[in-house]
């Protein structure tokens, strides 16, 4: 009788603690902010890869399963995408971040990662086969990302050219004339 009313007054501590964390607020807050930029990508296939296999991670277009609202995986789950977004964001190509617990990969090692079978890591995949890829796959994605990530830098030189209408453009041709 005494074990009984034990194990009874163990499962309503149980059940009243998993309805308590449900109503600590991290981990539903699940945002996708518009896309600032994508990275310029070297080809669809690319893209495609990493959709597949990256994006729930690093992007805003993260698709949040119905398990991202039930205490405490939440918490992992929105602690995962944070962090994600943090080390590579493919919704905003050209972030910057500044110390430690904001370090960027750099381009060299977006390849690196996923060759080595870092990325995706093993528990994402148990929830999301979609993101499972085959050794070919992996190499092409690691490849593909090197060259965005050399394509998009290139791109993003370009981009700070100064224009022939730019009024410093035009002072630096000035003073170069004299």
């Amino acid at each position: 009788m005494k074990m009984r009313r034990l194990i009874l007054i163990i499962v309503v501590v149980i059940a009243a603690g998993f309805l308590l964390i449900q109503l600590v607020p991290y981990g539903r807050a699940h945002d996708n902010p518009p896309v600032v930029t994508e990275p310029n990508w070297d080809s669809p296939q690319t893209r495609e890869l990493a959709q597949r296999a990256c994006y729930n991670c690093h992007s805003y277009e993260t698709q949040w399963p119905r398990y991202a609202n039930v205490a405490p995986v939440s918490w992992l789950v929105q602690r995962d995408v944070d962090e994600g977004r943090i080390h590579l964001n493919f919704s905003d190509w050209n972030q910057s971040h500044e110390g430690p617990e904001h370090e960027v990969h750099e381009p060299e090692t977006l390849g690196e990662v996923i060759l080595n079978g870092e990325m995706p890591p093993a528990n994402y995949m148990s929830q999301h086969p979609e993101a499972r890829l085959t050794d070919a796959e992996r190499a092409a994605l690691a490849e593909g990302l090197l060259a965005t990530a050399a394509q998009s830098s290139t791109a993003e030189g370009d981009d700070h050219a100064p224009d022939e209408g730019d009024p410093e453009h035009e002072e630096d041709e000035h003073e170069a004339g004299e």
